[in-house]
């Protein structure tokens, strides 16, 4: 056989399969901040309410909305939109679920 009709085999080129875990520096710096402040608010419409309703206010007060409880409600953080809420009961306390993001 001549070297112009030698058969060439392609070299295998090994992978690899190894994981990088970020370091402490590559860490988002947000995970660094547990004590950052912020404030979380969700908007609920409120049906007939006056301000002698709101100066009654107590704790266990309960007030009618004027939307359906599973209906989507705003969630904001720092006056953003981050995403939509619906309320649920856990227990006898009640807790909003995030249905999905802005």
């Amino acid at each position: 056989m001549n070297a112009t009709a030698q058969k060439l085999e392609p070299e295998a080129t090994p992978i690899s399969t190894t994981l990088s875990v970020p370091t402490p520096s590559e860490q988002d710096p947000l995970d660094l901040m547990p004590w950052l402040p912020f404030t979380l608010s969700l908007e609920l419409p409120v049906a007939r309410f006056t301000i002698g309703d709101l100066l009654t206010l107590s704790q266990g007060s309960i007030v009618e909305t004027a939307c359906h409880h599973t209906s989507d409600v705003p969630l904001r953080v720092n006056h953003i939109l981050i995403g939509w809420t619906e309320f649920e009961v856990i227990g006898d306390r009640i807790a909003v679920r995030i249905t999905d993001q802005a």
